[in-house]
């Protein structure tokens, strides 16, 4: 009820003040002490301006400008509060000055919020000696207030501008690189160092953020109550670069500290002790190269326990095709070619075409592989790819203009040394199709070449050839050992009948041939697919490893033959003949050559 009617009365009053030309006290201190320091304010003011000597008028003025300065946002409007805060001091301080004990009695109604009981009379009453207690303790509290709110607004201030600094540090690390990994490949002294002012600058924030908490809590009441969500960096293209708003209760932050402090131990675990083994193992090889050059002896054996399996899975975790592998295989097959020319240096000589030729097999291979190792490094992009290295260019190469041109001069040298090895080659395989004999180059190969003499019908790879050789048109039949020097150890020439057999009729003229126990004995039937006089024209020879030609018979067969069998125990050939219907026939030929 004395709520409503003080309301009413209020309701009553103002109207009544604002239109009067000097306003009363008595009527202003209705709404004071109702509390309604807004509304009364101006006319608070008005009054003050008109007199001079009312300390309550000035309690109740500093009483409004606390309310203000306990209410206005500190952040926001930190300096109108501030100001507030010394206005109200300012009017505490002259009321303090001005109340006495007389004024006290006076207008004891001006100062009921005081009265209180005396505990030894128990009476009611105001005693001044409150009235300046109350006053000493706003003004303690206000000017408490106001330096912790300009404290926390210092600390306020600190952390955004601190954040933002660790925001822009962290964008200007990465905006540079194409992915976290290519980022700690390019790692450097200045990008640790960066790594390290992001850190003192995400640790100063979280000082200054401390500081605006506590003082936060200091101040009181507020609208701010920060509570941090630290946010992890995976993904350092994609988070990180997001500023903070430090209004917000809910205070995203990124987790800065961790995520440098996680990046310099792998620079310093990883990275650094990987930069090491590159140039180590580089160093190995251009010793490797420097003995084998030097000493002229293979390093075959040491390169096998040079191994770079460790060395390419640290690399795999960054690159999955890391340049410097690439130049130490490069290496690497220039070693094993410069090994093999080393070992392979006595049997360049070799009567051994076979040998010769898988010498120069070897060779012409691993200078294939210098030549496309190198082809494919120099159209890399290598500008690009050397800045994930540049520590291992700088100290094994020197420049990265330096290793370019090592490789450009690996691959020209692979090129030369190649292109010599393919014409030794070529002679060296051209000279292991014939078999020389004196003067005679027999073929041991299907040539087409109708002007040569020696017409073979048979190669038995590595073993033997049978043939014809033509001399005036005129056929003979004959046998040569294939070996490996391509110098038959065994020749033969045998008669055969030789109208049967002429030149042009070499399409129709074929062999069937045996050996028996690893080459002693040699069983060599010509025949041919035409009738004459309704039979088959064949001859037959025997010929020994050791004693040369047996024997060599013509025959008139009925069918042409498709099979020999030799029988060891009676030394007698069975040749079995089979005709166009599938008819078929044995005929069996003694040790002598006689038909049975």
């Amino acid at each position: 009820m004395a709520k409503i009617v003080s309301c009413l009365a209020i309701a009553f009053l103002l109207p009544f003040i604002s239109v009067a030309q000097k306003v009363k006290y008595k009527d202003l201190i209705i709404l004071l002490n109702a509390k309604q320091y807004e509304k009364a304010e101006p006319f608070l003011k008005r009054y003050l301006k008109e007199t001079s000597d009312n300390p309550n008028a000035y309690l109740f003025m500093g009483i409004t400008f606390q309310e203000k300065a306990m209410n206005n946002d500190i952040l926001k409007n930190t300096d109108q509060m501030v100001a507030q805060c010394d206005s109200a001091v300012m009017f505490f301080d002259k009321a303090y000055n001005m109340v006495t004990e007389k004024e006290l009695k006076k207008n004891d109604e001006y100062y009921q919020m005081y009265s209180r009981r005396d505990l030894r009379t128990g009476e009611f009453g105001i005693k001044l000696s409150d009235v300046r207690l109350d006053l000493e303790n706003r003004v303690a509290s206000l000017k408490e207030r106001k330096e912790k709110v300009k404290e926390a607004k210092k600390n306020f201030i600190a952390c955004d501008r601190l954040y933002n600094t660790a925001v822009k540090t962290f964008v200007e690390l990465h905006s540079s690189y194409g992915s976290d990994k290519e980022f700690l490949l390019r790692s450097d002294d200045a990008m640790a160092a960066n790594l390290e002012k992001l850190t003192a600058y995400f640790d100063s924030t979280m000082v200054s953020l401390n500081g605006f908490k506590s003082a936060l809590k200091q101040v009181g009441k507020t609208s701010y109550n920060p509570i941090v969500d630290m946010q992890e960096i995976y993904d350092f293209k994609r988070d990180g670069s997001t500023g903070a708003n430090f209004l917000e209760d809910d205070l995203k932050l990124w987790d800065y500290k961790r995520w440098a402090q996680a990046t310099l131990e792998k620079i310093k675990t990883e990275i650094v002790p990987m930069r090491e083994s590159l140039i180590a193992f580089d160093i190995s090889l251009n010793k490797l190269r420097d003995k084998c050059v030097r000493d002229s002896v293979s390093v075959h054996n040491e390169l096998g326990l040079l191994s770079d399996n460790l060395l390419y899975a640290q690399l795999k975790k960054y690159d999955a095709d890391p340049l410097p592998i690439a130049v130490f295989n490069m290496k690497r097959a220039e070693l094993e070619y410069l090994s093999d020319k080393i070992r392979f240096k006595p049997l360049r000589d070799s009567i051994n075409v076979k040998i010769r030729l898988n010498a120069l097999k070897t060779e012409l291979t691993n200078l294939k592989k210098i030549d496309s190792v190198a082809s494919s490094i120099l159209k890399r992009n290598i500008d690009s790819e050397l800045l994930n290295f540049e520590h291992f260019v700088n100290k094994a190469y020197g420049t990265k203009a330096v290793l370019v041109s090592h490789i450009n001069s690996m691959q020209d040298f692979a090129q030369r040394e190649k292109l010599k090895k393919e014409v030794e080659w070529e002679a060296t395989m051209q000279a292991s199709k014939w078999v020389i004999s004196g003067t005679d180059s027999i073929p041991i190969y299907n040539e087409t070449n109708r002007d040569l003499p020696f017409k073979p019908l048979a190669v038995v790879e590595e073993k033997f050839t049978v043939g014809l050789f033509y001399k005036d048109s005129l056929a003979t039949g004959y046998l040569y050992s294939i070996t490996p020097s391509r110098i038959p150890d065994l020749k033969v020439n045998f008669a055969i009948d030789q109208p049967s057999f002429k030149k042009r009729d070499l399409p129709i003229i074929k062999n069937l041939n045996t050996s028996i126990g690893q080459g002693q004995i040699y069983f060599v039937l010509i025949y041919s697919e035409a009738k004459v006089s309704d039979k088959f024209p064949a001859t037959l020879a025997k010929i020994y490893k050791t004693d040369g030609l047996a024997w060599a018979n013509n025959y008139k067969l009925d069918f042409t033959p498709s099979e020999m069998n030799f029988t060891s125990d009676t030394g007698e050939l069975s040749i079995k003949l089979t005709s166009p219907t599938g008819e078929s026939k044995v005929i069996v030929i003694d040790k002598n050559g006689k038909q049975l």
